[in-house]
């Protein structure tokens, strides 16, 4: 039997990012995957690098490249004529990136002399995992020990009763990312954030888009002022997304997806060619063998932890989708880190009121911290400044005035910064200032104080700090 100091279950960006940290702390590391790549063979990463966040970046930066030809280049002079795309081409452009990235975590290993178990892993008790080779492996289940086990197993698409995935018609987030064509009619359950992105990237490419969304709300997490701009935005560029709208059925006719829905007006269907089902994600916890070694999930399957990712059972630690909290794979791999140190007997730190959300639609949308409506439901006191990139001389430059804006609420008594919101170009590198200033408990003087480059989009963050202090100079 192999012995380790720790052994990480799952290579996601939680788990591998663990397993690469405990190693540089000189613990000797095994990490556990079983995922197989679109070639039957193994591969790092998780759901992240492979069919999620990476993957999904590529064909929006493809598809914004193509819509930016076709309809914005005229206005900055430049004619562009005979436009066309090239789907297998794109989508073989994402599977290139997605390689050389699990293949980058796969040196990553061997560098830092972490042993990479290929298999699924399963909790034979606090400090034993068995683990099930690959299909067409050839070989019998193995045991190994540890003094420390990391479960980072990640997430898995939700499902829903009346549309059953078959990746054929009607397919999950990950065989959106597959389509050999495009889509000339597209249905989408869920307008979230993997909806509006998979939505945007083929809406660009020509899909007729229509988004069916059951709650009343849109984007009931985002500070209404942003989704309420978002919502407009994404109207204007055409997604049809229909808001209260609980899917009751889908059939097949003709090769077409027959959706049925109602919502407060009554009972709707249409056809589509393809249809995603993106309602969220839930943990990955099955066949982790919690209920035979006492392992406690709560009644949606996550594993419970205390706030420094501890178990019930001891030196057994959980991380990044199968926990509570966002799952976000930044989120994942802070966590990671976090449990490495303090299994090394370091001080771990993780700050979940300082971590940043991004939907990569455009332009982008990204917070941190509080809404102002959680602010107000909570009675505290807050001053809030917004400023317009309407107003940004570089975004005009650029040619992104259509809407946008960054808005910071700060404390009326400290002004220190509770919450920063910003839809516009490039909102998912802009709010790192922000998550910085919060991380150090920064004020909103703090960041109308620093001097920021002219012209940026970042000056943007700069006057929305000043119009705090009712003192933005450029509106």
């Amino acid at each position: 039997m192999q012995n380790f100091d720790v052994v990480v279950i799952g290579a996601g960006p939680g788990g591998y990012v663990a397993a690469i940290r405990c190693a540089q702390l000189g613990l000797s590391t095994a990490c556990v995957e079983s995922w197989l790549n679109e070639e039957g063979k193994p591969a790092l990463g998780g759901t992240c690098l492979n069919v999620g966040c990476i993957p999904s970046k590529a064909l929006l930066d493809s598809s914004h490249h193509f819509a930016h030809m076709k309809h914005e280049a005229i206005e900055h002079g430049i004619t562009v004529t005979g436009v066309s795309i090239d789907v297998n081409r794109m989508i073989t452009r994402k599977a290139k990136i997605v390689s050389m990235l699990t293949q980058g975590i796969a040196g990553l290993f061997r560098k830092n002399k972490v042993e990479w178990l290929q298999g699924h892993g399963r909790l034979l008790s606090a400090n034993q995992i068995e683990i099930t080779p690959l299909a067409n492996a050839g070989t019998e289940k193995t045991i190994v020990s540890a003094k420390h086990i990391i479960i980072a197993t990640g997430s898995v698409p939700a499902k829903i009763p009346p549309a059953h995935v078959d990746q054929d018609l009607i397919v999950d987030s990950t065989g959106a990312l597959c389509f050999n064509q495009v889509p000339r009619t597209l249905g989408i359950i869920g307008a979230g954030v993997i909806g509006l992105e998979l939505g945007s990237v083929w809406k660009r490419l020509g899909s007729e888009v229509v988004i069916l969304e059951a709650l009343e709300d849109f984007l009931a997490p985002v500070d209404r002022q942003i989704a309420n701009e978002a919502w407009k935005t994404l109207q204007k560029q055409g997604l049809d997304i229909r808001l209260g709208a609980k899917v009751t059925g889908t059939g097949s006719n003709n090769q077409q997806v027959i959706v049925t829905y109602q919502d407060k007006e009554g009972k709707h269907q249409f056809n589509v060619d393809k249809l995603i089902v993106c309602v969220g994600r839930k943990p990955n916890t099955e066949g982790l063998g919690a209920d035979e070694c006492g392992l406690i999930l709560d009644e949606r399957g996550f594993i419970e932890v205390d706030e420094h990712c501890r178990t019930n059972l001891p030196n057994v630690y959980a991380i990044g989708d199968v926990v509570r909290g966002p799952m976000l794979a930044h989120k994942a791999s802070e966590e990671g880190v976090a449990v490495a140190e303090r299994i090394a007997g370091r001080t771990g730190h993780m700050n979940y009121a300082a971590i940043p959300w991004v939907i990569y639609t455009w332009p982008e949308i990204a917070w941190v911290g509080m809404t102002e409506q959680e602010l107000k439901d909570a009675g505290i006191n807050y001053r809030c400044g917004v400023f317009p990139f309407a107003a940004s001389g570089r975004a005009r430059a650029m040619g992104e005035t259509g809407g946008g804006m960054v808005k910071i609420l700060g404390d009326a008594k400290t002004d220190r910064i509770l919450g920063v919101h910003v839809i516009g170009p490039n909102a998912s590198e802009l709010i790192a200032e922000a998550v910085l200033a919060m991380e150090f408990d920064g004020s909103t003087e703090d960041i109308a104080r620093t001097i920021h480059a002219h012209p940026t989009l970042a000056e943007a963050m700069h006057e929305a700090a000043l119009a705090v202090d009712g003192r933005p100079v450029h509106i």
